[in-house]
Parts: structure tokens; sequence; C-alpha cells
């Protein structure tokens, strides 16, 4: 028997270490589920690709906003001004356009029986 399935939407959190040269690696993937209210991130930083890129990369600095997508992505305190918002909209914010040196790739879309499953599932293939 096939398990219900949804739409999810995901995207992937790449590094830019140089923003004007436009090169990056693959860092993370934001997955937003919005008929089972989920949203979550899952990183991984290959410092030795990273640094293939820019031996100067800033890997403290890029874990950290790493770790914020993380946060935002939970809620609650640790997602700062996001805290109170739905899981739609911190979703939207963390793909919002930016330049800066952890950026999200473009809004893909699929279907899953486990938000969570597809999370991790993504990151193997797309990340590490």
């Amino acid at each position: 028997m096939n398990a219900a399935r949804d739409v999810f939407e995901y995207a992937v959190l790449r590094v830019v270490p140089r923003v004007e040269r436009g090169e990056f690696i693959n860092a993370g993937v934001l997955v937003y589920c919005r008929a089972r209210s989920f949203l979550a991130a899952r990183t991984h930083l290959d410092e030795d690709r990273l640094r293939a890129l820019d031996p100067g990369a800033d890997t403290t600095g890029v874990r950290a906003a790493l770790h914020a997508a993380e946060c935002v992505c939970r809620g609650g305190a640790a997602a700062g001004a996001a805290a109170g918002d739905e899981t739609g909209r911190r979703f939207r914010w963390l793909v919002a356009p930016r330049s800066t040196v952890v950026q999200p790739g473009p809004v893909h879309t699929g279907l899953t029986g486990d938000p969570a499953a597809e999370t991790d599932r993504l990151l193997d293939i797309l990340v590490r």
C-alpha cells in the first residue's frame, strides 16, 4: 500500500566564498512541506572543497551562517526575529535571493511521504 505523499519544496544552500567569481559548493538543503507543517535544514560543509575555491575562506563564519539557517527552520528562541513566523514564511525568507557567502539555490518541488527522510536523502545526493 502506498503511503500518502505530499508536495514539498526544497532548495540547496550554496557557499559562494568570493561572490564576484560566482563559484560555489553545495553545503546544505532546506525542505518545506506545507501539508505537514514541516521545515528543516541539513548542512554539511566540506572544508577542503571550500578551500579549493578560496584558501582564505572564513570557515567559522560559513558554519555560523549554516547553523543560523538550521535555527530558523527549527523556530523557537534560536530563530531570532523569525521565531514567531509560521513555517512557510520562514522558508520563503530563507530562499529569498541574496548576495552573501551563503546563498539559496532555486526552489524545486517534489512529492514525499516522509519529509524528514527526504531531507536526509537530498543532503546525501546534492551535498555529500
